[in-house]
């Protein structure tokens, strides 16, 4: 029943999610700048003195900065999608969801989900490179293949959204999930390129039955790491429900509790963003730490555009327990 009810969401979700997807990748194809870029799922990336966002798109999306206010179209990270992932994902096409961005060794790993809607048969992929600048031709994205699936009937859980993050020993995790059986976490090989079975999956957020949740990330600050996720309903334009909450742990594993000590896995998270004056919804967030200054991104349904999926970049601050602020100031 779980799955069926997901599946149904998700299905009326798809004709929102398309158009605005569509609307960001007609403006990829063109070669200009903007100031306040439509886009969904956003993540960043910094080399030299440029900032470099992914987010959902054909080929997988992306844009460039060096002052994070101006953003220029520069070309998606595939030329074509991935055999493998058609193949073996049916209903993919290419339409790449929710990427994310680590440096690690000495190259750029990008994570990426190829899925359809109203099914968890899904699969994130990994591609990597040694730079991320577009004019460097001889150097394409390679790659890998699958990381980890999830299969309609045998899984529950789906695997998309990830959120890749070295702890301190030096060691690779992922998050990842929507809807289904939450969020989950898995350790990765040393190269990024796939899980560490050794280490079983577990599930660190969830809510009750029949509430949604999805897009982890996973970021350290102090001496904790903190799980965010989004709640609710994106990709309805103006009638989204999409909002951000937050939980933290002194280990990457968890248990990740809320404000008020609940463990996330039992369907806690403190609320740090939704709706505001200038969005109806926000949410799929990420966060960085820049030449020492701490951001977060997401993606917000503007009032002011009819419900345009906009990106939404703060300077994240904290207050005296060690809580993300991420309101507008």
């Amino acid at each position: 029943m779980k799955n069926k009810m997901a599946a149904i969401v998700l299905l009326l979700l798809a004709g929102g999610y398309i158009r605005l997807a569509a609307q960001a990748d007609h403006r990829s194809q063109r070669s200009h700048t903007v100031t306040n870029p439509e886009v969904h799922d956003p993540v960043m990336a910094k080399e030299g003195n440029t900032f470099y966002l992914y987010h959902t798109g054909w080929n997988i999306s992306c844009l460039s900065s060096t002052d994070l206010e101006h953003w220029t179209f520069e070309r998606p990270v595939f030329t074509a999608p991935p055999v493998w992932a058609i193949q073996s994902v049916p209903g993919y096409k290419g339409h790449t969801w929710a990427p994310d961005i680590v440096y690690h060794q000495g190259k750029y790993h990008i994570f990426y989900s190829c899925s359809s809607f109203g099914k968890n048969t899904s699969a994130i992929g990994h591609a990597e490179r040694h730079t991320l600048n577009p004019a460097d031709t001889l150097s394409p994205w390679h790659d890998t293949g699958v990381v980890v699936r999830s299969i309609e009937g045998k899984n529950n859980y789906n695997a998309i959204d990830p959120s890749v993050l070295i702890d301190k020993k030096g060691t690779p995790w992922m998050a990842f999930g929507s809807f289904w059986g939450g969020i989950q976490l898995i350790r990765l090989t040393e190269d990024l390129r796939a899980q560490d079975t050794t280490y079983p999956m577990q599930v660190i957020a969830r809510r009750k039955e029949g509430q949604a949740i999805e897009a982890p990330f996973l970021f350290r600050h102090g001496k904790y790491y903190y799980l965010f996720v989004s709640y609710d309903y994106c990709c309805k334009g103006s009638k989204s429900t999409y909002k951000v909450a937050v939980g933290r742990s002194k280990k990457i594993e968890g248990p990740y509790v809320d404000r008020e000590g609940t463990d996330m896995a039992a369907g806690g998270g403190t609320v740090i963003l939704s709706s505001d004056a200038d969005f109806v919804a926000s949410g799929h967030c990420s966060a960085y730490t820049f030449d020492g200054q701490d951001y977060f991104l997401a993606h917000g349904y503007s009032r002011k555009e009819n419900g345009a999926s906009k990106l939404i970049l703060r300077k994240m601050k904290w207050d005296r327990e060690g809580w993300p602020l991420v309101n507008k100031p």
